[in-house]
């Protein structure tokens, strides 16, 4: 019989709350978490706005000194495992065997913060005034590292780099890992912290972003025919994946099964869209062979839905490839409109608020969507959330580079 897979832990790190309660609570009241950047001068920057963690403290989980040779995507994810590990209520420093958990967490950029600090330490002060915590902090494996290190865990580990797709691919490999029998514990997710000086250039340079600058909390607007970018996020979702058996036999509140998993790839362009959906059709169409299910189940998508023209009109496109007529009798919603796109970290978050929308039986709202664009012409939960029968739920990532990945969830 196939080892069975649920969730057990849920931690997040957001700009819209750091405490999974408050998240779920200001999303379904339709809060925004986007705001003018303050912690560096934006005056130059055709974009001045992001879905910033203001009130981060990493020494509320994090030793002083330890919290100094971590980079703040780092600090985030272990913040973020810290609070998904007490959610599950596994004592995971005490284990009998250590092998049999494992942590995977994914970053599209990882340090970036270290790196520009240490490369305008280089340019004033010269190489060997270089910190030799540089490359341990800036390494996308860092974040996993850490985890593995907080808790003592020694069995599978590893950073994943897929751009966008990263966390759900993480959590993917995470799920995969437990059903080959190679773990009964996966600590998994992603994080990110992008929101830098170098970071947003590149992304305004990009011509990726949303410029609706005077507007912040409306700035983040997928599905809707006003949309012009998507706005920049940052913080870290990270969850505990748990075998079901395991789970059962210590009485372990379960929030939802994971019962399956596709990635694929475009093929296409580095940074644009296949423009008719088909890689991401080809991740949703791999994670229902998965799971061994046909598409007449899906009841809700956590769309990828960034809010870019292109973006969001091959999404749609690839949904309706999959499931035809009853594309339109699904619920699609991007939670993107309210917390910005956190990159590698987006999936983590996303997959989060999947598993509360099978919990509570409700749809979370794709907020700002005011006027649907005829070419994303589903039904994407605009403005309110729904209460509504969710049995089965999805959650895409999409990434540059054409990263697919899909994962579903069943209600248990």
């Amino acid at each position: 019989m196939s080892r069975r897979v649920v969730v057990t832990g849920l931690g997040l790190i957001t700009s819209l709350g750091q405490e999974v309660a408050v998240f779920w609570r200001r999303l379904l009241a339709g809060h925004s978490g986007i705001s003018r950047i303050e912690s560096f001068d934006v005056s130059d920057y055709t974009v001045r706005i992001a879905g910033v963690v203001k009130d981060f403290d990493p020494e509320a989980y994090i030793e002083k000194r330890e919290a100094r040779h971590q980079d703040r995507f780092s600090q985030m994810a272990v913040a973020a495992a810290m609070r998904a590990v007490a959610d599950s209520g596994l004592d995971l420093v005490n284990l009998a065997d250590p092998f049999r958990a494992g942590v995977i967490v994914g970053s599209g950029i990882g340090g970036l913060s270290e790196l520009e600090e240490q490369h305008k330490r280089l340019l004033e002060k010269g190489a060997t005034r270089v910190s030799p915590f540089m490359i341990p902090k800036l390494m996308i494996n860092a974040a996993a590292g850490q985890i593995s290190i907080l808790f003592g865990i020694r069995g599978p580990n590893a950073g994943v780099a897929n751009a966008c797709a990263s966390a759900n691919n993480a959590i993917g490999q995470s799920f995969w890992t437990i059903v080959s029998d190679e773990a009964d514990i996966m600590v998994t997710g992603g994080s990110e912290a992008a929101v830098t000086p170098l970071g947003l250039a590149g992304f305004c340079a990009n011509r990726a972003l949303s410029t609706r600058n005077d507007d912040p909390e409306r700035a983040s607007r997928p599905f809707d025919r006003d949309r012009d970018g998507f706005v920049l996020g940052e913080g870290a979702g990270i969850v505990v994946l748990e075998e079901y058996e395991h789970a059962k036999r210590r009485g372990a509140t379960i929030y939802a099964e994971v019962i399956g998993f596709g990635m694929s790839g475009d093929g296409c362009h580095i940074v644009r869209p296949d423009p008719e959906g088909r890689g991401a059709a080809g991740a949703m169409l791999k994670m229902l062979e998965d799971a061994a299910v046909g598409p007449d189940c899906l009841d809700y998508i956590n769309a990828h839905g960034t809010g870019t023209p292109l973006g969001d009109v091959a999404e749609t496109k690839a949904i309706r490839q999959i499931f035809g007529a009853r594309a339109k009798s699904i619920a699609i919603s991007s939670t993107k409109s309210s917390v910005g796109h956190l990159l590698g970290a987006s999936g983590g978050v996303e997959f989060i608020a999947t598993a509360l929308a099978i919990r509570d039986q409700m749809a979370p709202p794709t907020i700002n969507l005011d006027n649907p664009d005829s070419e994303c012409d589903l039904d994407h939960v605009a403005l309110v959330p729904r209460e509504m029968p969710i049995r089965y739920a999805a959650s895409n990532s999409f990434g540059f580079g054409g990263h697919n990945a899909s994962l579903l969830l069943r209600k248990i």
